[in-house]
């Protein structure tokens, strides 16, 4: 028997399904969910707040607690206090829902993104893109099947001064490239161990969980250190190191590679997580490669890059014919000649996620995926790099081939890590079959 929020839900997707190519005048409002609303999603609340032409209209989170805390930041923010859900099926089945912003655990991404998309909304999803690549594919076939604007959370493709380094590689600005390095130098400190516990009141942890197995309640694989646990989040290469990933082969123009290998471990801590704290990546583009590092402990910097005052280096370097190129969130600097010397540089000229919502905004009126900056499609891409070497790393650190046409590797372990089961009912499903 069909509940009558699923069958409000199946209904209302087929009108929104209708209506989706609606056209968006200049002056209208579009009428925003933010789908979970914790450390992230205050971000999210503060951006889209300041959009003029975005109304915060409903908010929805597993915690009850935190869906009511966010509700009063809203109402002090705009004067308005926003219509709360529990179960964002219940958010997807509203009409006046005409896009969803989703800064959820990792493990959520493609599922809450297809579930829009069926519903007649456009989606603004935080990165990674998805959990595992299998995930990325489906997620891109839902937006392109029911006509959707989905954006992926690199807002690192709408900073000004990342959009000209680009620009200025395409142009030969330091010869011809061959190497990016993508660096996530980021202090991590010990999670400790927590024990399992009760689910604490107003917590909905069925929901939380979704497509990964259910385990007991625990503080450690609940809010931010999710992230350490490989069936809720992808560590920090798919955390923080993703926005870098994703620079690394914007600037190299590359999308798959011919292979990957990773290694790394998790030194130093005895704790609860499971992801590594150090890790060394290098994928294989035949006449280029990329390079990413993540270093979790104390650590110096690196090529010029910014190091904050908390000792982190998170950024990109780039090395051509020609000369070289450090780029991060505070700006770009070039070096050439022989020994090279900084000839260019610029700042940072605008803020990069205000600028992410405005075009995801700005799309949603086009009906262009094109004119999104991180489309689905791009946003995936970037995530399975790091999906692959986490793959790689968890096969013991040994080279993967990868077929980029077919998106397959020689390894049936790694193709079985590329596309773990899920709980039911919590199951993604195949839209590229057939």
């Amino acid at each position: 028997m069909i509940s009558t929020t699923r069958r409000t839900f199946i209904q209302t997707s087929a009108l929104s399904a209708l209506s989706a190519g609606r056209a968006w005048g200049s002056n209208d409002r579009i009428n925003v969910a933010i789908v979970g609303v914790g450390g992230r999603g205050q971000a999210h609340i503060h951006g889209y707040a300041k959009q003029p032409d975005a109304h915060i209209y409903a908010l929805c989170d597993v915690d009850q607690q935190n869906l009511e805390r966010s509700q009063a930041v809203v109402k002090k923010l705009t004067g308005e206090t926003p219509k709360g859900y529990k179960d964002m099926r219940d958010v997807f089945a509203d009409k006046e829902v005409h896009a969803v912003s989703m800064p959820l655990p990792n493990h959520w991404h493609a599922l809450a993104t297809i579930w829009a998309c069926q519903a007649g909304k456009d989606v603004y999803i935080e990165k990674p893109a998805c959990h595992d690549p299998y995930e990325g594919r489906q997620m891109v076939a839902a937006a392109r099947k029911y006509g959707r604007m989905v954006q992926v959370g690199s807002q690192g493709r709408s900073a000004d001064h990342k959009i000209r380094a680009v620009q200025l590689l395409r142009e030969g600005v330091i010869g011809q490239v061959y190497m990016a390095k993508g660096l996530c130098f980021k202090r991590r400190k010990s999670i400790g161990h927590t024990p399992n516990e009760p689910v604490p009141a107003g917590v909905d942890w069925d929901k939380f969980r979704g497509p990964a197995p259910m385990i007991p309640f625990s503080k450690n694989h609940f809010l931010y250190n999710w992230h350490w646990f490989w069936d809720t989040g992808n560590g920090d290469i798919g955390n923080q190191g993703v926005h870098e990933m994703d620079i690394a082969r914007w600037g190299l123009g590359v999308d798959h590679p011919r292979s990957a290998v990773a290694n790394g471990g998790k030194y130093v801590y005895n704790d609860d997580q499971e992801t590594p704290n150090t890790l060394l990546a290098r994928f294989d583009y035949g006449d280029k490669e990329l390079v990413f590092e993540v270093r979790g402990l104390q650590t110096g910097g690196e090529g010029e890059l910014t190091t904050t005052s908390e000792g982190n280096t998170v950024g990109n370097l780039f090395y051509g014919s020609d000369g070289w190129m450090s780029l991060d969130g505070n700006g770009y600097r070039i070096f050439k000649g022989d020994p090279a010397k900084l000839t260019q540089s610029a700042k940072s000229s605008n803020d990069s996620f205000a600028a992410h919502i405005a075009n995801f905004l700005s799309a949603m009126r086009t009906r262009k995926y094109q004119d999104l900056h991180a489309d689905v499609d791009i946003g995936r891409i970037s995530a399975d790099l790091c999906h692959l070497a986490n793959i790689s790393y968890r096969l013991g650190g040994q080279l993967e081939n990868f077929d980029p046409r077919t998106e397959r590797f020689e390894n049936a372990k790694a193709n079985n890590l590329a596309h773990p089961p899920h709980r039911a009912p919590y199951v993604i499903p195949n839209l590229t079959a057939g």
